[in-house]
């Protein structure tokens, strides 16, 4: 007679630790595996999309400010659902070993024919000091070595962000290839050819930029909001090295259209 009530007492038992289980597993944080960089524009594009959306008073306004609200949540907790499905960790450094993990960045490749030779391009651009002249979402390149050199950019809302690169394939007036290096707030990686133009009317400059934008594609949605669409804004920073590589100085009439030598 005993059997029964001890087989029971187990049920029972088993129960109440599913139970906890249960208990312990939705009252559990989730874990953190956004960079803080990345938290900081999820947080500040949140905000400004939830009040941006409230502000519409329509239907395609709540669904802007709900995005927001995620983008907010994403921020304050430092949890991605998608980072997590796909096994990425911008927290801790974990994107697989590369720069730019494959299919997983934003690509902008541009071109621009500039009077003027390849050798004159090439020394100036391979001065990384130099691209803040016409780069303006750059803040500062400080030259640290022969092939390394560190970055300031300007990001979203008023913030910046930083990296160390390194020159990884090099040929003399006509290729300049870099990557970020590890700990990168950007993780990045460009080249930059200089290939003689048909009819001898001077260089054409091949630029290939592929990174991942801080708060990944959300990011970069983010940042076409605040008017830096990376494509534009890539184009418009070879127009103004045009400029200054065949009249000295750049224009000081923003936003005017590229025109010729795109």
């Amino acid at each position: 007679m005993s059997s029964p009530a001890t087989s029971i007492t187990n049920v029972g038992t088993r129960s109440d630790d599913k139970t906890d289980a249960t208990r312990n597993k939705s009252s559990r944080k989730p874990s953190v595996n956004v960079g803080s960089t990345e938290r900081t524009i999820s947080t500040v594009g949140g905000a400004a999309l939830a009040l941006y959306g409230l502000s519409r008073g329509s239907l395609a306004g709540i669904a802007i400010a709900a995005i927001g609200g995620g983008l907010i949540y994403r921020g304050t907790t430092g949890h991605c659902n998608v980072y997590e499905a796909i096994n990425v960790d911008t927290a801790h450094g974990k994107h697989g070993g590369v720069s730019v993990p494959g299919n997983s960045g934003i690509k902008v490749e541009k071109s621009i024919t500039i009077n003027k030779p390849a050798s004159e391009l090439y020394k100036y651009w391979r001065n990384f000091e130099n691209l803040p002249r016409f780069m303006d979402h750059l803040e500062s390149v400080t030259v640290s070595g022969e092939k390394n050199s560190h970055w300031v950019a300007k990001a979203p809302a008023g913030t910046t962000v930083e990296w160390d690169a390194e020159i990884i394939n090099e040929k003399e007036n006509e290729l300049i290839a870099w990557r970020s290096l590890e700990g990168a707030d950007v993780d990045n990686a460009g080249s930059v050819r200089f290939e003689e133009a048909t009819g001898g009317r001077g260089t054409v400059v091949k630029v290939s930029i592929e990174y991942n934008p801080p708060g990944g594609i959300v990011g970069a949605t983010i940042a076409k909001l605040f008017g830096e669409e990376p494509n534009q804004q890539v184009q418009e920073d070879l127009r103004r090295f045009k400029q200054v590589m065949e009249t000295g100085a750049r224009s000081t009439t923003e936003g005017q259209s590229a025109g010729a030598g795109r």
